[in-house]
């Protein structure tokens, strides 16, 4: 008796930690394929016919649940992948590193596909260029001479460069704490979980300050006062600022992740259709 109440005691805390790394994974904190599904299964099998009271019924079920959901993201992950011709990096190298030098140059002659041009003087050809140049005008009547005027040398103050936009008026150090700021501020209003959707924070009125705000947001996330938090399978980006600046992210090797801020975006973002 003592060892079936142990026995089914383990199995709660299997299911428990099942249930567990499935809501991490529903989460975007881990990746869907790093659990085995197979193996779950023989877990779930093993231990339902020992389950006897309703809490053990609930959390075998909740189990299920949880697992139907992470099948569901991988399944979606494959469709996304499939439609989208999405090859694994990795998984490139790994067959280019195993690959003969035979299969390499076979695959390199199969996609080389290179263009050939033949180009030779004519009878034809010439007599054409001769018709241009006797119709060309003369030098003199083409280049005729510009009335430039001649203007002093001077100076210029900072204030007017920035008037003209040539500075910005603020230190781009201050100009980027002050946006940083801004960040902080808007997730905490408008924001959930810490971080607000990218289009909701660098949109703006017009598209020129849409570009800028886009801009400055690269530089927030290069010297460490925010991140970018991206689901693709819902294909949304969210950006997240760090109470404190990351300094250590200036030291370590950086991944480019561009972001296309094109006028059609612009303009979904302004009718709402980017959600």
């Amino acid at each position: 008796m003592q060892a079936k109440k142990e026995q089914k005691r383990f199995g709660r805390e299997k299911l428990q930690r099942i249930i567990e790394m499935c809501t991490a994974i529903e989460n975007r904190t881990v990746d869907p394929f790093l659990l085995d599904v197979d193996n779950i299964i023989k877990v779930v099998k093993e231990y339902f016919p020992q389950w006897e009271e309703a809490d053990e019924f609930n959390l075998d079920s909740e189990a299920i649940h949880h697992l139907a959901s992470v099948i569901k993201l991988q399944s979606e992950w494959v469709k996304h992948c499939s439609t989208s011709l999405y090859t694994d990096p990795f998984l490139l190298e790994e067959k280019i590193t195993q690959a003969s030098k035979e299969e390499m140059l076979s695959v390199f002659l199969k996609a080389w596909h290179p263009l050939v041009e033949l180009e030779q003087l004519s009878i034809h050809s010439l007599a054409e260029a001769m018709r241009y140049w006797d119709g060309l005008v003369p030098l003199k009547e083409r280049w005729l001479d510009l009335d430039v005027q001649e203007v002093a040398m001077g100076t210029a103050s900072r204030d007017e460069l920035v008037q003209q936009r040539v500075l910005g008026d603020k230190f781009f150090s201050e100009e980027l704490e002050g946006y940083w700021r801004e960040l902080k501020e808007k997730v905490k209003e408008k924001g959930v979980g810490g971080k607000i959707f990218y289009w909701d924070f660098v949109g703006a009125d017009t598209y020129e300050d849409t570009v800028e705000r886009a801009f400055l947001t690269s530089f927030l996330i290069t010297y460490g006062y925010a991140t970018l938090e991206i689901h693709p399978l819902e294909e949304e980006i969210f950006i997240k600022p760090f109470d404190k600046p990351n300094t250590e992210i200036l030291t370590q090797q950086s991944i480019s992740i561009p972001i296309a801020v094109t006028y059609e975006s612009w303009q979904k973002w302004k009718r709402g259709e980017l959600y």
